[in-house]
């Protein structure tokens, strides 16, 4: 046996030795690691196992609703699922855990096919500057500064008129009148006299007197030239323009007093716009502003603003605004009716809300808040200025949040509780505070009734109906809106009409899922002993009858 077996041989056999000690210290191990464990479990207290199960049970109850409540009936609730006084299920509320609205005063919830069926719009309230663009009417005149009179200077005979009428286009240096005066031809003698004396003295003087009594100077130079005196001498037109008016004809006596007529020009106009108080305030002269007129709806005319009247019109309660524009086209008649616009220099940024979305009535100024997963509510603001699209809210609501812009005034309706959504808690007044037997779910869930068309949204396929009695739910007469179903044909429901119909509940909403048209209300007495059997065979849905 060779030197390597023999040492190889001596280790297995001392392994051999040592297995047994190996293995019992293993297993002592165990056991002492048992009992120690044993001991701990013991004599520890049993608080975290149960602060474990408290803490399972708390997310547990944590995802549990807070109540069940009725989806037409927010007053109904219940501390387990069931059914509603209407047959519906009840919802579960689960509060704020699941990021739900908080259902305060006023707060409505819709479902999301009956807020596309009415079209809800919503915007969002902002900081902009408010349209700075005032939009009025005015009417054209004549510029004032272009206006001249014209009266004698003495007293004298029209020998003859030379125009006819008001209106009358005039060329300065065209004739006018004729006109014997005494005091003329005397004056005519006197530089006659004087030129005679050649006293330059006195022709300067007697000149001078036939210049003051508008004598033209090439008359006066005629009269030093042929030495004869004119018995009626001729006037002469001042400016271009029109006659404006015209108070004399031939063979009146007038006087310096007398007006006797009066030129404009109108190459130059004036427009007079009207511009209510609130606005006033915000025009100021040299304001750009343009115009346009109906008969001439393609052209449009650029001015400013020359002038705000500082006092205001007591009937109308507005101000005028003079602008003045160019005319020489002949395009601008005075008395013309005109729209304005006035761009003011105003740039201040204000919180504003479409001018749509603002419910006015008489005791305060609402909107309808859009508070997410067709939650609603009306609160109120107060309002400042206001432009063509937009208004200025002062207080109510802040930036960033939704405002329905659409169908607002239902929604304020039944978050006031003010209007004809009432009809839900209405028709549950006399109900009791029990949900309603199993039995009796089917029956609940649709009714055949009769009822008069009062209002038709064919867009929306909505209708309000003056229903009759229920009496099988023991529910009076009641106006109610109802969708008609898209198997139903719209053209039964117009207004007045009386029909027959049967509707069901879907999901909170009255469907009218039939309809017949009824000659009057006779037959309603007859159809009442019909049996539901008998009512269901007469109905055909969508069908006219």
């Amino acid at each position: 046996m060779s030197t390597n077996d023999l040492n190889t041989k001596k280790i297995n056999s001392s392994n051999d030795k040592q297995k047994p000690s190996v293995k019992g210290s293993l297993i002592a191990g165990i056991l002492l690691g048992g009992i120690i464990t044993f001991a701990a479990l013991k004599l520890l207290p049993s608080q975290p196992h149960s602060a474990t199960k408290m803490t399972s049970d708390t997310s547990t109850d944590a995802s549990d609703p807070l109540y069940w409540v009725a989806p037409m009936d927010a007053n109904f609730r219940r501390d387990k699922p069931g059914k509603s006084p209407m047959g519906m299920d009840l919802i579960p509320y689960y509060g704020s855990q699941n990021n739900t609205v908080d259902e305060g005063p006023g707060t409505i919830k819709i479902s999301a096919s009956v807020i596309n069926n009415l079209g809800v719009r919503t915007t969002t309230a902002e900081y902009r500057a408010l349209n700075t663009t005032i939009k009025t009417v005015g009417y054209v005149t004549y510029d004032e500064d272009k206006l001249v009179h014209i009266h004698p200077r003495i007293a004298g005979w029209v020998e003859k008129l030379h125009i006819n009428a008001i209106g009358d286009p005039v060329i300065k240096g065209q004739p006018l009148y004729d006109i014997y005066s005494p005091e003329l031809v005397n004056a005519q003698e006197e530089l006659l006299l004087a030129l005679d004396r050649k006293n330059k003295r006195l022709i300067t003087a007697a000149e001078n007197r036939l210049v003051a009594l508008q004598i033209p100077l090439y008359a006066i130079a005629t009269l030093k030239k042929e030495k004869r005196v004119q018995q009626n001498v001729t006037f002469y037109a001042p400016q271009n323009g029109v006659v404006e008016s015209l108070a004399i004809r031939t063979g009146f006596y007038v006087k310096p007093e007398t007006m006797m007529l009066s030129i404009v020009d109108l190459t130059q106009v004036w427009v007079k716009a009207e511009v209510f108080e609130r606005d006033i305030f915000n025009v100021a002269m040299g304001d750009n502003a343009s115009m346009r007129l109906d008969y001439l709806p393609s052209k449009q005319w650029q001015g400013k603003v020359e002038h705000v009247h500082p006092m205001l019109n007591p009937d109308t309660r507005t101000g005028i605004v003079r602008l003045h524009f160019d005319n020489q086209s002949g395009d601008l008649k005075p008395n013309m009716f005109a729209q304005i616009s006035i761009v003011t220099s105003d740039n201040e940024t204000v919180l504003q809300v479409p001018r749509e979305a603002l419910i006015r009535t008489g005791n305060q100024d609402r909107v309808v808040l859009a508070l997410g997963d067709g939650y609603f509510k009306s609160v109120a603001v107060q309002v400042g200025r206001f432009d063509r699209d937009n208004i200025e809210i002062l207080s109510g609501i802040s930036a960033g949040e939704r405002v329905v812009s659409s169908a607002q005034f239902l929604l304020d309706s039944e978050s006031s509780k003010n209007s004809d959504f009432k009809r839900m808690n209405a028709e549950q007044d006399n109900m009791t505070d029990t949900a309603a037997p199993a039995t009796e779910v089917e029956e609940v869930s649709s009714a055949t009734v009769h009822g008069t068309v009062t209002s038709v949204m064919t867009d929306h396929r909505m209708v309000t109906i003056d229903r009759e009695a229920i009496e099988k739910w023991g529910r009076g007469a009641a106006s109610v809106d109802f969708i008609v179903g898209e198997n139903v044909d719209m053209t039964l429901f117009t207004v007045d009409a009386y029909i027959m119909f049967t509707f069901e509940i879907q999901e909170g909403e009255f469907i009218i899922v039939s309809a017949m048209t009824m000659t009057s209300n006779i037959n309603h007495g007859m159809s009442h002993k019909m049996s539901d059997e008998m009512t269901q065979g007469l109905m055909l849905k969508g069908e006219v009858q």
